[in-house]
């Protein structure tokens, strides 16, 4: 028998030229769209944090894509800095950080391997997906473990911060598998690794 490998997707926001923050790090500037929000909450509603789900009347939406989210340190600190040690409690949390030390039983802090440890958690038999949430520097360094690319592209241009890859990597196709543009003016890309 075949087993299939759990699946890595990089799921994120970014501007019509290609960042997903600011060069400080912010990424609180994109828009929330009433009509992009409806869309990803029915189809992703696990990636709302969960101090904010109840808010959102998906407090008890079960998972749909994901059981896993793989968070850079940066991508972290902004909800710790609120109080939010453990911001997805609704799923197993892997924070990428060689400075962070553990506050929380709930979220894991990996300081090694990163790509070793994607790799152990995409052969889990079973389960929903993978969730890469940020940043720039973590999506370097898993880009060969990513299987699929959903970009909310919002039409903002912002001229300089963090790409969506923040270091150099080697040349990786894609194939766009869906387009979806909402009257926002928002798009929604979804890229599936080529073969």
């Amino acid at each position: 028998m075949v087993r299939t490998l759990r699946k890595l997707t990089y799921y994120v926001a970014a501007s019509i030229d290609g960042f997903i923050a600011d060069p400080d790090g912010r990424y609180d500037f994109f828009p929330i769209e009433p009509d992009v929000m409806a869309a990803m909450n029915a189809e992703r509603p696990e990636t709302i944090p969960t101090p904010f789900r109840a808010r959102m009347g998906i407090a008890d939406e079960p998972n749909r894509s994901y059981d896993t989210v793989l968070m850079g340190r940066h991508s972290y600190l902004p909800g710790l800095e609120m109080g939010m040690t453990s911001p997805y409690s609704h799923l197993r949390q892997y924070v990428f950080s060689r400075t962070l030390t553990p506050r929380e039983p709930e979220v894991e802090i990996v300081a090694g391997d990163a790509r070793g440890t994607v790799k152990a958690l995409k052969s889990e038999p079973g389960g929903l997906g993978i969730w890469l949430c940020g940043g720039g520097r973590l999506a370097s360094q898993l880009l060969p473990e990513i299987d699929e690319l959903v970009i909310k592209q919002y039409p903002l241009v912002l001229g300089a911060g963090i790409p969506l890859f923040a270091d150099a990597v080697a040349p990786t196709t894609f194939a766009l598998a869906a387009a979806r543009s909402f009257a926002s003016g928002a798009v929604v890309l979804t890229y599936t690794r080529a073969l």
